[in-house]
C-alpha cells in the first residue's frame, strides 16, 4: 500500500488520546513510506494526522470541497491539497489516489465516509481493503451493529469480513495487507442475492 485514505474528525475531543493516537498513525505511516490521502482540514485528528506525517517526512495530499476551505480551515502546508466542488467528488479523489483506506474516531462526515467505502467495496466499484481503528472502544456500538447486520441477514456472508477492524495500528495494516478479494454484488448470480 502506497497510499491510505484517512478518514476521521476535524474536531478536538477533550480526551486526548483521540488526538494522539491521529498524530501515531501520521507519523507510522510517514515511517513506512506510506502517504496520506484526507480531507484537506488542519483542525483536530485531521490536523494532527497531516501535521505529524508531514514531521515525519511523509507525503501528505488533502482533499477539501470549496464550501469547506475556510469553514474547515484548509491545511496550506501539504506536499499537495486539491480543492473540489462537491463532497461526491472528494469521496471518489480518496477512492482514485489511495489503495486502501483506515477510518479513525469521528462524526457525521466520517461516518459517510467508511459506508460509501464499504458499499462500494461490496458492490466491486474498489477492491481495495477498509479498515477501522477502534480507538479507546470509540466504534465498539458500530462493530456490534455490523454483527447485527450479519445475524439478521442484511450483510451477506461473503462480506462479513469487508470491515477489517482493530485497536492497534500494526495488527490493521497487518489484516488490510493480508485481505483476501471479496466476492462482490456485481459477481454473484440473482440467485445468491
Amino acid at each position: 500500500m502506497k497510499r491510505l485514505a484517512i478518514y476521521c474528525g476535524s474536531a478536538s475531543p477533550a480526551d486526548p488520546c483521540f488526538i494522539d493516537s491521529a498524530r501515531h498513525v501520521g507519523r507510522s505511516l510517514a515511517e513506512r513510506g506510506i502517504g496520506v490521502v484526507y480531507g484537506g482540514g488542519r483542525l483536530g485528528l485531521m490536523g494532527a494526522i497531516a501535521d505529524s506525517a508531514l514531521e515525519a517526512g511523509g507525503e501528505v495530499i488533502g482533499i477539501i470541497p470549496t464550501a469547506l476551505v475556510n469553514l474547515e480551515v484548509a491545511h496550506r502546508g501539504l506536499t499537495e491539497l486539491q480543492v473540489v466542488e462537491t463532497m461526491h467528488q472528494r469521496k471518489q479523489a480518496f477512492t482514485d489516489l489511495s489503495d486502501g483506506f483506515i477510518t479513525l474516531p469521528g462524526g457525521t462526515g466520517t461516518m459517510d465516509e467508511l459506508w460509501e467505502a464499504l458499499s462500494w467495496a461490496q458492490l466491486g466499484y474498489h477492491t481495495k481493503p477498509v479498515g477501522l481503528l477502534n480507538v479507546a472502544g470509540y466504534y465498539d456500538g458500530l462493530l456490534t451493529f455490523a454483527e447485527k447486520m450479519s445475524e439478521v441477514g442484511f450483510l451477506r456472508p461473503q462480506h462479513r469480513d469487508i470491515l477489517i477492524a482493530s485497536d492497534d495500528l500494526d495488527d490493521l495494516l497487518a489484516k488490510m495487507a493480508a485481505q483476501q478479494p471479496l466476492t462482490t454484488i456485481t459477481q454473484m448470480k440473482a440467485s445468491q442475492l
